[in-house]
């Protein structure tokens, strides 16, 4: 018999691996690696980056101010400041706040801060005037800008940076935290007839308006306003003008003098500024000097809105209290008008950085009162 099997052919057996599935399969795992590669990368990437945000350094200040924080729209704002940073910033950034003198005299926040004795203060520039002439300019001037008009030069046009820039030179970054509206011109005991009534009174007067009135014969000083109330007690002082009708009435003004007086002339706006250390705020991460720039935009319009919010109540009980609220003639303040006029010229000419930015100031509104006399009603207007 023959052997059939081995009289048969051989087979041949295809492979299901051809050379084009094999070069497929090749592909497929070199697409599948490249993206799991991408993703891992962009996973790294993502993890990098969260892990840079966590392990960036926390901010804690000890922030001094310059006005009780139980001032009703003065002092508190800085409260609400160091609440919105803490909480945006899921508590990375902490402002401590700490109440006049307890750190540093109220008076010298802006120099402690220049030295590096503290990183930050919530402070008033015009205090700074005896070193800083042009501080005024940034704090309350004189039959000035209106609040808002303030913000619209500071935010707007030049302020901002003709700020920053005079503060440079101090190593100190000052930045637009609060703003409130006019004071009163100032409580006395007896009545103000005419501008010789101001001769040799002793008087607490601030910034240029203290110029002013230092003009006019009277005796200026220039306390804290903590200290204000015991001086007027004591007869140390005949007069005072610290802030709006709801903070003087909370230092106790209306318990000694009782003609108080408006409209206040020397400080038509009342700035407040976050004051940073410079070297501390440049070694800051950009988006923390976002964050803290945002908080204190928030707190400019908060507090603006705060102060306007409390006076008309405050003016409403001046009657039980035996207080007379009286406005100055229209005859005195175009007085105090023209010697204001003679005070910023004289100072603008002692001083490059006053006169720029007064420059600046008048720029401004120039262009801005057109808009101004047009769009709103006169404030007599259904009077």
């Amino acid at each position: 018999m023959s052997n059939q099997a081995g009289d048969q052919e051989p087979r041949t057996v295809t492979s299901v691996w051809t050379n084009r599935t094999v070069g497929f399969a090749i592909l497929v795992a070199f697409i599948t690696g490249l993206v799991g590669a991408l993703a891992l990368r962009d996973q790294d990437r993502s993890t990098t980056a969260v892990a840079s945000e966590t392990s960036r350094s926390s901010i804690y200040w000890r922030v001094p101010v310059a006005f009780g924080t139980n001032l009703p729209g003065l002092g508190e704002n800085v409260l609400r400041i160091a609440e919105d940073a803490d909480s945006i910033s899921d508590g990375r950034i902490r402002l401590e706040v700490f109440e006049p003198g307890m750190l540093i005299p109220p008076f010298s926040i802006t120099e402690g801060v220049r030295d590096g004795k503290i990183k930050a203060g919530y402070t008033w520039l015009g205090y700074d005037q005896g070193r800083i002439p042009a501080t005024p300019l940034l704090s309350a001037v004189p039959f000035g800008m209106e609040p808002w008009e303030f913000t619209a030069w500071y935010y707007e046009d030049e302020g901002q940076g003709l700020t920053e820039a005079l503060y440079e030179p101090h190593l100190v970054h000052p930045i637009l935290c609060g703003i409130v509206g006019p004071e009163t011109a100032g409580w006395f005991r007896e009545p103000i007839t005419s501008l010789t009534d101001l001769e040799g009174l002793k008087i607490r007067f601030a910034g240029l308006g203290g110029r002013v009135l230092q003009e006019l014969g009277a005796s200026v000083t220039m306390i804290p306003g903590g200290e204000i109330f015991q001086a007027l007690e004591k007869g140390a002082i005949d007069a005072t003008e610290y802030s709006m009708p709801a903070v003087d009435q909370k230092l106790g003004f209306d318990r000694i003098a009782t003609f108080n007086y408006f409209p206040g002339w020397h400080q038509t706006f009342t700035a407040s500024y976050l004051v940073v250390n410079l070297s501390t705020w440049r070694s800051l991460h950009p988006s923390d000097r976002a964050l803290i720039e945002t908080v204190c935009t928030a707190g400019v319009i908060r507090n603006l809105s705060r102060g306007e919010s409390l006076q008309g109540e405050v003016l409403r009980g001046f009657a039980k209290k035996g207080v007379s609220p009286r406005k100055l003639p229209h005859e005195i303040l175009q007085q105090l008008a023209a010697v204001t006029e003679q005070v910023l010229i004289e100072e603008a000419a002692n001083d490059e950085d006053f006169d720029r930015i007064w420059s600046s100031q008048k720029q401004f509104l120039s262009s801005y009162r057109i808009w101004k006399d047009h769009a709103y009603l006169p404030r007599d207007f259904g009077q």
